[in-house]
């Protein structure tokens, strides 16, 4: 779709290349994501970015247009994203809330979710919390910045349940599925399925198969991409 309007604003004469920063799955949301655009001419940035506005879809806004350098790459720079998983429990709530949040239909003990989101914080091998990696993926380990659960007071509606909780991670990449992997588990936690012993065994401990609970993909949302400061 972006490029298609691209192409459109540019009229279809001049040559043109995006490339991504993040992919996400399907029904994932995404608040901020960065694209870059390589150009043989140079354009009226303020210009571009209006017109551009004014073809995208209406479920996509372009926020701001910054000219970078020739030696950066959006893929390989240092960055950090920060992802939300939005999520409520008990009573079903109203059906225009599911396009941006997990519903859980039993009871969740969110102050034990609590304690084991910490526990995903630091360096670890998340080869269980990888869905169906390639035979080509070799190198499990990532760094986990932030992991938490707050009530969520972001993303906000008046179809929204009265509490609504979300599971913050901060992080330089992650694996297929990864995040909602991780949440997967922290549901079974609140729900009486594992331990908090069991599940810092299981990030401590990758031997074995990956886990095969991934939380629903509507509660996932990238938040922001942040790059990093030469």
């Amino acid at each position: 779709m972006i490029d298609r309007s691209i192409n459109y604003v540019l009229g279809g004469e001049q040559k043109f290349k995006t490339l991504g920063t993040s992919r996400t799955d399907a029904m994932v949301s995404a608040n901020h994501t960065v694209f870059e655009l390589f150009m043989d001419k140079p354009i009226e940035e303020e210009q571009f970015l209006s017109t551009l506005n004014d073809n995208l879809p209406s479920d996509i806004r372009a926020i701001s247009i910054a000219e970078t350098t020739a030696d950066f790459n959006v893929i390989q720079h240092p960055k950090t994203k920060e992802y939300l998983y939005l999520f409520a429990f008990g009573e079903k709530y109203h059906p225009f809330a599911a396009s941006m949040m997990a519903l859980f239909p039993f009871d969740l003990d969110i102050a034990l979710m609590k304690k084991g989101a910490l526990l995903f914080e630091g360096t670890h091998n998340f080869k269980k919390f990888c869905y169906k990696p390639s035979e080509h993926t070799s190198n499990f380990e990532r760094h986990i910045d932030k992991s938490y659960i707050t009530e969520n007071t972001l993303y906000t509606a008046n179809f929204f349940p009265e509490h609504s909780f979300a599971f913050h991670v901060h992080g330089k990449g992650f694996m297929r599925y990864q995040i909602r992997l991780m949440m997967g588990q922290l549901i079974r936690l609140g729900r009486g399925e594992c331990s908090l012993q069991e599940l810092k065994e299981a990030i401590e401990q990758p031997q074995g198969a990956y886990f095969s609970y991934a939380a629903p993909a509507s509660g996932l949302i990238l938040h922001k991409i942040n790059f990093d400061e030469d």
